[in-house]
């Protein structure tokens, strides 16, 4: 294992990231039962001793309540942090188009200017810093034009405010029509052995407009974490119950591919689980892997996935058995 956290660069932007993000979805504790805010600091401060500089997270995530424990954690630490984050999903406008409920109140998909300019003002207090490195459209607006949304990220980027502009949820369409409105820096996906399908969608348009791809759920949702067998029980409101990526027959599956994975995790004395991270960034588009963490065990164990290098042949062991 190299001592060396693995760093990319962030499109065309001249921003250099840590190849490991730390993703805060489950830190805002919407859609996660909660939250508990030191073990959260201390997952993200320890990401930051570990050299994970890249914090992703958006205003959706608990209504703010991640991005004001990301700007607790980086309180005098900030030059040491590359933070994402996102814009389009609000709740202080009615324009655009409603998506869903939060507590009973509606939540809209909305990228025109005035909200733009609203929300990164709310999102740079709530983070306690004066930039953004990376400002994302967290989902599309089929109500406002990408030219005029891109306009106004723009105009922020002159203004400093921003660094990089990136989207997410995009189709191929819409990635285009952003990649030809101004500099598109990124684009956010799900990505994992188990969901390929942006390999022949979005990852040629990154490909071929160096546009860095921010990957997550590399570990779909703790299927690919070599922890989650055939025989396990899944109850109550657990999202996994159900889902038809986690029925048994497919768990099994799963638990022959990680029989392939296991003497190569053993090889680099790393878990199974960091070299399904290392072999997602090896992937060709595949810039930066978000892995959500809530506690300083879990950062610890997403970082060291980050310094391992898999040799050629073992990429496609792996690619193999997938």
């Amino acid at each position: 294992m190299s001592r060396e956290m693995l760093t990319r660069q962030i499109g065309r932007s001249g921003i250099e990231a840590s190849a490991i993000g730390l993703g805060t979805w489950a830190i805002g504790g919407w859609m996660w039962g909660g939250t508990d805010e030191a073990a959260a600091i201390e997952a993200i401060t320890v990401s930051l001793d570990e050299g994970v500089t890249l914090i992703d997270t958006a205003p959706a995530y608990g209504k703010g309540l991640a991005e004001e424990i990301v700007g607790k954690a980086l309180k005098g630490r900030r030059d040491k942090a590359v933070i994402a984050t996102k814009c389009g999903l609000v709740w202080h406008t009615r324009k655009g188009n409603h998506f869903f409920d939060y507590d009973g109140k509606p939540v809209h998909r909305y990228l025109g200017r005035d909200a733009i300019v609203y929300e990164v003002e709310q999102s740079l207090k709530r983070l306690g810093t004066d930039y953004i490195d990376l400002y994302i459209t967290h989902w599309q607006d089929p109500t406002t034009p990408i030219a005029e949304t891109m306009a106004a990220l723009e105009d922020l980027k002159s203004q400093g405010k921003i660094r990089a502009i990136g989207a997410s949820n995009t189709s191929v369409a819409e990635a285009e029509a952003y990649v030809a409105a101004g500099q598109l820096d990124a684009l956010q996906e799900e990505y994992s052995m188990v969901k390929r399908d942006i390999e022949t969608s979005l990852l040629p348009v990154c490909i071929r407009s160096s546009v860095a791809m921010l990957s997550y759920s590399s570990l779909a949702l703790g299927l690919l974490s070599g922890t989650v067998g055939p025989d396990r029980v899944f109850t109550g409101d657990d999202q996994r119950k159900g889902n038809p990526r986690f029925s048994q027959a497919n768990r099994s599956k799963v638990a022959e591919l990680m029989e392939e994975v296991g003497p190569i995790a053993e090889a680099h004395a790393a878990t199974k689980a960091q070299v399904v991270i290392a072999w997602t960034l090896s992937q060709p588009g595949i810039t930066f892997s978000l892995c959500g963490a809530r506690n300083a065990a879990q950062a610890r164990e997403n970082a060291a996935a980050g310094r391992i290098r898999l040799r050629e042949h073992e990429v496609a062991t792996i690619s193999k058995a997938v």
